[in-house]
């Protein structure tokens, strides 16, 4: 075997794992959102499927990690008959992925540390809160033109959703902190 066969099979390798890992993100990540539910008033529910959305952009990186994460949660949608939500939920849930990648990748350079808590708590946050504001702004335009009300009307309805969302996105930075470190050493 010369070595360029050597290092085609090394990478073609690599893309195989990378590619069966995603999906195992994608089933992890559609499996927290739909097993745990806690309902909410806003008829929308709170769920650990966060914390997958999240290790999905941190262990995967930013292609990878946000379609697994996009894929896994619009798919929980399809299939818990929120039918509206998958095309939001795919875009929302792979940038939430994408932006806490490189949130934490240049976070962890100003920190000089690839383990840092700190950094893995920060790139969540700085994550949840673009799924906070993608689904405070979906809702207001799914409540203003699919239902037809009044722009603040909208507005009003959707600051509803504000609050779970924030809970949802503690849990997700909770889970994805705690598991981080022990995913991260399996993965090497």
């Amino acid at each position: 075997m010369t070595d360029t066969s050597v290092t085609k099979n090394a990478t073609n390798s690599d893309s195989v794992k990378l590619t069966i890992t995603a999906a195992l993100f994608a089933a992890l990540t559609c499996i927290g959102t739909m097993i745990i539910k806690i309902p909410t008033p806003t008829l929308g529910y709170i769920h650990p499927g966060d914390g997958f959305v999240l290790l999905s952009g941190l262990l995967l990186g930013p292609l990878w990690g946000g379609l697994a994460a996009g894929i896994g949660s619009g798919l929980s949608d399809l299939i818990g008959g929120y039918f509206i939500y998958v095309p939001a939920t795919f875009i929302i849930k792979a940038l939430t992925a994408i932006v806490a990648y490189f949130t934490f990748r240049f976070s962890s350079k100003l920190l000089k540390s690839k383990s840092n808590i700190s950094a893995i708590i920060f790139s969540g946050i700085i994550g949840e809160a673009v799924m906070i504001f993608g689904y405070f702004i979906f809702e207001i335009f799914m409540l203003s033109i699919v239902n037809k009300t009044t722009l603040s009307a909208g507005v009003i309805a959707s600051l509803a959703g504000i609050i779970p969302n924030i809970i949802q996105g503690v849990f997700g930075v909770i889970i994805s902190t705690t598991l981080y470190p022990l995913l991260n050493r399996l993965s090497k």
